[in-house]
């Protein structure tokens, strides 16, 4: 009886112990790790952190401009790549244009002149795009410092929450607006961002996700031969500034149609206004399935590296970008000049000049907490 106890308790001891040791062993495995990330010009330090999954994914993330700096993800042979542009060190965040990574608002894409009329009050936002306003404005999201809330492992995933409070006037939008941003990266190889905000006054918000991805994890190569599906039968037109004319029009029979998967090079040099006044894709989707829920709206397949992307969100539409601003002066990490096309963008948003258009879906959070500005983007990765 005596020697059936202590087996009992030597039992329970071992389970106790190898329980412990997994679950050590699985937060090991997925922790946030946190260092310097240099300082910015007026002194202030900012930081990245290193959020980890139980399959090797990795995501480098810094509290300025809460922005994507790396996204590590296997090939079909399991060789852990970068896919995702930017620079090496924060004095390329800071000085550089091209929004790498960053989440950009309040308001993603254009704005009309700047201008947009709200509660019967015209509003004059700063001018940084030509004659229009872009990504927010001369100091959009993208280059600010961001509080970081907290991170958090569990479930063989990883994740970090970060704040920015705008104030009111910031770029010329009304209200104070508080803008939470989570990132998280799933046991499910996904990489989950959501958003939630609230505002003071009535105001306008359109953030989105702007990092440019490139599936080979070599920025040297371009992503023309990548194959893309776009589930969307229109697409917004736009004028020469790229301000959408507030038209729909059809995909079918144009570059357009990526209805079924295509190569992003296929039509990218047809003869085509759109195209054009865009030097390639630089235009917005009318998404098909959007009822405020979740779905997957786009895939993206690199064949030589087997990697595939799919993209989920709530939202109306996508810019898709291809890279064409891209001119061999933008330095990148590991001293790669970054041609044309070697990166493109899914940026999951309202409709570009929303707050001109009453018709299309609006783009207005009002001043009532109760109901919270919310968005879900989610990038998923496999091989095939």
């Amino acid at each position: 009886m005596k020697i059936r106890f202590m087996y009992t308790i030597c039992f329970t001891a071992v389970i106790l112990f190898l329980l412990v040791s997994c679950k050590s062993n699985n937060e090991e495995s997925t922790m946030v790790e946190k260092k310097s990330f240099g300082k910015l010009s007026n002194g202030d330090e900012v930081f990245i952190y290193t959020l980890t999954n139980k399959t090797g994914l990795k995501a480098e993330i810094t509290n300025y401009g809460a922005t994507v700096v790396s996204l590590f993800v296997p090939d079909k042979n399991g060789k852990l790549e970068d896919i995702v542009l930017g620079y090496d060190d924060i004095e390329g965040y800071e000085k550089g244009e091209s929004y790498f990574g960053a989440i950009v608002g309040r308001y993603g894409n254009r704005i009309a002149r700047g201008k947009f009329v709200l509660d019967g009050k015209e509003y004059q936002l700063s001018i940084n795009n030509g004659e229009n306003h872009l990504h927010g404005g001369k100091i959009g999201f993208s280059k600010r410092v961001w509080e970081v809330l907290g991170v958090e492992s569990k479930m063989g995933g990883s994740s970090m929450t970060l704040k920015y409070v705008s104030k009111d006037g910031e770029e010329g939008y009304p209200g104070n607006v508080e803008l939470t941003v989570n990132y998280q990266l799933t046991a499910d190889n996904e990489l989950f961002i959501n958003y939630t905000a609230t505002s003071d006054k009535n105001t306008i918000l359109n953030p989105t996700h702007h990092s440019y991805f490139n599936l080979t994890g070599d920025p040297n190569k371009t992503v023309l031969d990548h194959l893309l599906m776009i589930d969307a039968d229109k697409f917004t037109p736009v004028d020469k500034g790229l301000i959408t004319t507030g038209e729909m029009a059809d995909v079918a029979n144009t570059p357009f149609d990526f209805r079924t998967s295509e190569a992003i090079g296929k039509g990218i040099n047809d003869v085509n206004e759109q195209l054009k006044y865009g030097l390639g894709y630089d235009h917005n989707w009318v998404l098909n399935k959007h009822q405020e829920q979740i779905f997957k709206f786009a895939t993206a397949y690199e064949p030589i590296s087997g990697r595939f992307m799919e993209v989920f969100t709530d939202q109306p539409g996508v810019q898709f970008y291809s890279g064409n601003f891209l001119d061999g002066k933008v330095k990148g990490k590991h001293g790669v000049m970054y041609q044309q096309r070697t990166g493109f963008c899914l940026e999951a948003q309202k409709y570009p000049d929303s707050p001109n258009k009453p018709k299309w879906p609006s783009p207005i959070l009002n001043a009532d907490k109760t109901l919270p500005y919310r968005q879900t983007t989610i990038y998923k990765f496999s091989v095939k």
